[in-house]
């Protein structure tokens, strides 16, 4: 089963300063190479051959510096923000044309070594609105956000934490249009609200996945990667 993804890199990248200050957090450099390339080999690698790239700050950057998907025999597009920033939700909605009646969607500091075709498959067996990957986490690589529960979701909250959050979002999801109805068109808006409204309505399935994820949302994060792929 292959779906198309959709990355969200229209972040400001703040906690890379000064790395981002001149260059969006698609271009910084990861062992050699702008860490959207990264990305895009893993994902040709687990047999995706659909990106669109959500892109707000310095977007154009983005675009002139990879204009396309031949490299690695993808159909790449971009999908703009505009003068105002959409959030991730916002994005999402603003792509949605572009993707289809199921997507992937992972964030643009995310590099996820995990099997995406195994995720499809289990998402087309649920029958749900969207799919959410969760890593039993247990506050190692970052804050836990989850509670899993005999393969439910229970609570996604990054905000308010509790005792029983041992897993954390691992950052691969798979939405469909569905996921938006009855969202107030207000923006921006933030993926964590979808999230939480097909939870509360039962529709928001969960995956456990094994590998840890990687990021290079903060300093920290991207000497780790770059280790990992020198």
């Amino acid at each position: 089963m292959s779906l198309p993804v959709a990355i969200l890199s229209g972040g400001l990248a703040t906690r890379l300063r000064p790395i981002t200050e001149k260059i969006p957090k698609a271009l910084v450099p990861v062992a050699g190479k702008p860490f959207l390339a990264r990305q895009l080999d893993l994902l040709h690698d687990q047999g995706i051959r659909e990106v669109v790239v959500c892109v707000g700050y310095r977007g154009e950057m983005v675009r002139a510096a990879i204009p396309d998907g031949k490299p690695w025999n993808m159909q790449l597009s971009y999908v703009f923000d505009g003068p105002q920033l959409l959030g991730t939700g916002g994005a999402l909605r603003q792509a949605l044309p572009y993707l289809g009646d199921a997507f992937f969607v992972l964030y643009g500091d995310s590099y996820l070594p995990t099997d995406y075709q195994a995720v499809a498959t289990h998402f087309a067996s649920t029958g749900k609105t969207g799919l959410m990957t969760v890593y039993p986490n247990e506050g190692q690589w970052d804050t836990s956000n989850v509670v899993f529960c005999s393969g439910q979701i229970v609570v996604y909250d990054k905000r308010h934490r509790v005792p029983d959050m041992r897993y954390i979002d691992y950052g691969l999801g798979i939405l469909t249009p569905r996921a938006f109805a009855g969202l107030e068109q207000e923006t921006p808006l933030d993926l964590a609200v979808v999230y939480q409204k097909m939870i509360a309505t039962g529709q928001l399935a969960g995956y456990e996945v094994r590998e840890r994820f990687y990021e290079i949302g903060s300093p920290a994060g991207l000497a780790e990667l770059e280790i990992l792929l020198a």
